[in-house]
């Protein structure tokens, strides 16, 4: 987690201790500086809350692969729940490898993902992505859990209907 600083690399902390203290503001610069003190605060604690989110329905998501694994294994004959089972894991394991190698990129390599600001040109939208092949060029970690959650789950609901 990156500490709170300010672009000129001064801390936030000891920024709004001098803003509170320093006797040679103005009324008015002193609530500048506390403004922009609790600004850039709630900037940090709003990215781990969102954060935090993404993670938390990424969880919530994947464990209905859990559901469905109960599901198929009440589908079938107690012979072959084994084999259901190991179904669903493999599902889980393969949707990882795909999406991590390739999947992501596909879906999102050539456009921003969302709350980055725009630097692909409207006019020029592609079909499938052509970047972040492997994580390489992202930092949204949080974000490719939540679409592989996805992704491995409706991989698992197409497995079931097979059961």
């Amino acid at each position: 987690m990156t500490s709170l600083y300010f672009p000129g690399g001064t801390p936030v902390y000891a920024k709004c201790i001098s803003a509170l203290s320093s006797p040679n503001l103005t009324t008015d610069e002193r609530q500048d500086e506390i403004l922009q003190c609790l600004g850039s605060t709630l900037d940090e604690t709003m990215s781990g809350v969102n954060t935090f989110y993404l993670i938390y329905a990424a969880s919530l998501v994947f464990y209905m692969q859990a559901g469905f694994a109960m599901l198929c294994a009440g589908s079938v004959r107690l012979k072959n729940v084994q084999n259901t089972m190991m179904k669903n894991i493999l599902d889980a394991c393969g949707a990882s490898l795909g999406y991590y190698s390739v999947g992501f990129a596909f879906a999102w390599g050539s456009s921003n993902l969302p709350g980055q600001q725009s630097t692909v040109d409207s006019s020029s939208t592609s079909f499938i992505g052509t970047t972040n092949f492997f994580l390489t060029e992202t930092d949204e970690k949080a974000f490719f859990l939540f679409q592989y959650a996805f992704a491995a789950t409706s991989a698992t609901v197409v497995a079931g209907t097979l059961a």
